[in-house]
Order: structure tokens, then sequence, then C-alpha cells
């Protein structure tokens, strides 16, 4: 087959949009989630935040604008999903991106964690990103338009004391997201996942619950010596989500200042 060279044409403004998308990202209402939403509804989105949390949910929509809103929900009632990703459906649009970023966090030796426990983590991470997935694919590959992101973890990458069962799940993320991207990026729907590194919110001050030891631990490792903030990962996203990411799927993106490859 003849190979035609074309002229490369680069429109900026309009590769990096996600106007007419509507975008449910859960765990929306604080920390990264709010980054995402953040840069999505700059990039020309449509938002809807799911959590638990009302309160924190309607503040993060207040700040959004217009373009936001929300919707309470658990990632844990399994059964409630497609119901939830129909009624979002039907009062703000199709869902076109889906970003799995609720969490659960859990630092305890491993000898300390219980069973109940480490089930919990995993049942937040594991079985809420899929239940969510499941009910959001039929749409898109009926449409033949859709983006899947997963929010990972350095966790993902490598060991790290005090947190197996965090580690389990972020790990089965990436291995849920290789599996899916494989499935369903021939139906038009891409599947990726970012891998923060250590980010200012407030996940980040609990896990490190002044252990300055670990502080600087993380910080001499990392080769732009500093912790991120939610819009790094934010402006990430957008990329993975948008038409300039068009080519790219079933990729985790590590978005870490180094430190997957600092020594």
């Amino acid at each position: 087959m003849a190979i035609v060279s074309k002229k490369i044409v680069c429109d900026m403004q309009n590769e990096f949009s996600l106007k007419g998308e509507t975008a449910l990202i859960t765990g929306g209402g604080s920390g990264l989630g709010l980054g995402i939403a953040e840069c999505f509804v700059a990039a020309g989105a449509r938002v809807v935040l799911v959590g638990r949390r009302a309160d924190v949910l309607q503040r993060a929509v207040k700040e959004l604008g217009k373009a936001a809103s929300y919707e309470p929900h658990d990632i844990t009632a399994l059964d409630e999903a497609e119901n939830l990703v129909k009624w979002i459906s039907k009062s703000t649009g199709p869902i076109s991106i889906l970003v799995n970023n609720a969490g659960l966090h859990l630092k305890k030796t491993a000898v300390e964690t219980t069973a109940a426990e480490f089930n919990s983590v995993l049942q937040t991470h594991v079985a809420g990103a899929f239940s969510l997935t499941r009910a959001v694919l039929p749409q898109m590959i009926q449409r033949k338009h859709g983006s899947i992101l997963f929010t990972a973890s350095m966790a993902s990458l490598f060991g790290i004391p005090l947190v197996v069962a965090y580690s389990a799940a972020k790990s089965a993320y990436i291995g849920m997201m290789r599996s899916l991207a494989t499935e369903v990026s021939p139906h038009g729907v891409r599947v990726n996942a970012i891998a923060p590194g250590w980010i200012e919110s407030d996940m980040l001050l609990n896990a490190l619950n002044g252990d300055a030891k670990r502080s600087n631990k993380i910080l001499s490792r990392t080769p732009m010596n500093r912790f991120g903030t939610p819009k790094d990962i934010g402006l990430a996203a957008t990329y993975l989500c948008s038409p300039a990411a068009r080519f790219v799927t079933g990729v985790l993106l590590p978005v870490d200042g180094g430190a997957s490859i600092g020594f």
C-alpha cells in the first residue's frame, strides 16, 4: 500500500479542546478530582462531579460555574451505577469522558490491616471504578466516541511501605486499564491512566502525617525537588481526553516531577 504524504496542520486551539464533551468525575469535589474538573471546564467541557459529600460537591460546583453540576453518589453502591449513568445522560447529556478518581487511603502496616479494611479499599477503587466503567461503555461504544481515565499512583509503579491495600488497588487499575484498552479501543473508546506523584492535597497531608523524614525522602528522589499541584494532574488529564491524544490508548502517564525515574 502506498503511503501518501500529507501536510501536517495543527489547530492547537481545537486539538486540546473538550468542547461538546460531558465528563463524569468521581471524587471530583476536592484534591486531584477538582483540579481535573477545573481544567476540563477551562477546556470547554461540561462536568458532573460525583462523591459522597454533597456539601463538598456543592462548594466545588459553585467555584466551577455553570458548566458544572453534581450528583451525590457512593461508588461502592455497585448496583446503582447504571441508574446514575442513565440519570446523568438524561439530565446533562451522554457521558463521553469518565474519570475514575475516587479513592480511599489507608496507612497501616500489613499486619495491622484487617481483611475488612483491605476489602474496603479494593471495593472503592477497583469494584467502584469497574461498575461505572461498565455502565458508561455501551453508550460510548454505540457512539464510537469516548475516553476513560484512571487515576493510578506511584504505588502502581514501585513498592511503598504501609499502604498494602492502596498499592494493591492502584496496581489493579493498571491491569484493568490495559485490558479495557485492548478491548474497546477498536470501538472508538480510548482508555488511559495517570500516575500522579506526590501532589499537594489533603490525601498527601494525611499520608505524610507530620512525617518529616518521609517528606524529605520523597523530595530527595524527585528530580524537580517539589510536590506537584492538582493543576498539574488536570492539565495531563485534559490532554489524554482531548483530540490531541487521539492515537493514545493503553498508556500509564507518570506526572510526578521525575520521581518514578529519580535516584
